[in-house]
């Protein structure tokens, strides 16, 4: 990939992504894939104003060296200098850029029970800085290519050719391109027209005073789920609490609420397969009964399923519901990513797990407690899965008592 084509996308991410501002502090976190972007993105962030830039590298085969040779008692320690940098971030805020690049299979064979055991009761020790940096910091969440994804999708080209067409794909769904391999355009300038179609949508949506949405897909998903009163539906770009501006996604197609904790009822099948810790499970179905997971089957990987919604007791309700139409460009390229960034923005989706305290109107006027007894659900894991289906129809009931169409045919309605 051309470097300046690699240098517009670094700038993209440091200017739209993490709205960098004059004397920000950054935090990156990456996979080992590709050090020379990195350095262009710290550059770029350096650029745009940021005061200190710190990259914290992450690598698959050592994560399943230390769970295998490591006791749950030392896996499951946060140590003192942990915390102090859990303490820093929650008073600094740091903006924080997660870019992925990982092998979807890359943790297969890891013992998985001990690493959520040992992720289970660092937890509690976690959390409360976590809480306390809620909705105050700049994030984003964006990819770039690694040698054993690229095969992974593309497993008939030699690995360079992988990685140079997943390049062009990526570049290509986060609207820097018109189409893949085409010419790059001003990904900044693309980014505000994709933001404003995003404002646009939610405020219709928004002005309907939804109460709750009926999924229903040929595939045999048919479920009811409740939304929290006073509940927006977001999309694109987000506010921090002090007013700063970022985007917490790129690529980003989705339109999203939160759920009602306990106000769900039916069954869904997933599209697409999830990649959860390094290993893909595939053809599974959820059954909900009283707003929490009763029931998961799956072709592959069925016992890690049931072990993710025993994580902790939030675990098996639900925390988001996205609506994404099929003609977005992630969907429109064909392609399976492996990677829940990219196939969740190719499908309508639901998400396990904690829901997000700034889809109430006026959040900021409430406490985390208040936020969680209006029915955002609370717990340690967020894992959004596929349910899109080409015949998807969504129908939403409103206070009074109306439904609306709004998804028919995989697409919106309106």
């Amino acid at each position: 990939m051309k470097k300046s084509a690699l240098k517009a996308y670094a700038r993209l991410l440091a200017v739209s992504g993490l709205g960098i501002r004059m004397g920000d502090e950054v935090v990156i976190v990456a996979d080992l894939d590709q050090p020379e972007f990195v350095r262009m993105v710290v550059e770029e962030c350096y650029q745009a104003g940021a005061e200190k830039v710190n990259v914290e590298w992450r690598y698959q085969p050592l994560e399943k060296v230390h769970v295998r040779h490591r006791t749950l008692k030392v896996l499951s320690t946060v140590e003192e200098w942990e915390k102090a940098k859990y303490a820093h971030r929650a008073e600094r805020l740091p903006a924080l850029l997660r870019l992925i690049s990982e092998d979807p299979d890359g943790l297969k064979g890891m013992n998985q029970k001990k690493n959520s055991r040992a992720m289970q009761l660092k937890y509690p020790i976690i959390k409360p800085y976590e809480d306390q940096m809620e909705n105050k910091y700049k994030w984003c969440v964006a990819a770039v290519p690694g040698r054993a994804w690229a095969k992974k999708m593309f497993p008939e080209m030699r690995p360079m050719a992988a990685m140079e067409k997943l390049w062009q794909v990526i570049l290509y769904t986060v609207h820097m391109s018109d189409s893949i391999g085409g010419e790059i355009v001003d990904g900044v300038a693309a980014w505000k027209e994709h933001n404003e179609q995003f404002r646009a949508r939610c405020e219709y949506l928004n002005a309907l005073d939804i109460v709750s949405l009926h999924i229903r897909g040929g595939n045999g998903t048919d479920l009811t789920v409740g939304l929290v009163n006073n509940g927006l539906f977001c999309g694109g770009g987000e506010y921090t609490l002090s007013g700063e501006w970022f985007n917490p996604n790129m690529p980003t197609e989705e339109i999203f609420t939160t759920p009602k904790r306990g106000d769900a009822e039916g069954i869904v099948y997933s599209t697409k397969p999830l990649s959860y810790r390094g290993q893909l499970i595939e053809n599974f179905s959820v059954r909900f009964e009283g707003g929490r997971a009763v029931e998961v089957h799956a072709e592959k990987n069925e016992a890690l399923l049931k072990e993710m919604i025993s994580m902790d007791e939030g675990a098996a309700f639900l925390g988001e519901v996205a609506l994404v139409p099929a003609k977005s460009p992630i969907s429109s390229s064909g392609l399976t990513f492996y990677e829940t960034l990219f196939d969740e923005n190719a499908s309508c989706h639901l998400a396990l797990g904690a829901g997000y305290t700034n889809t109430v109107r006026d959040y900021d006027k409430y406490t985390l407690e208040e936020l969680h007894a209006m029915g955002i659900n609370d717990s340690m894991i967020h894992v959004d899965f596929m349910i899109g289906t080409e015949d998807l129809c969504v129908v939403a009931r409103t206070v009074r008592g109306k439904e609306i169409v709004i998804f028919r045919d995989g697409n919106w309605a309106f």
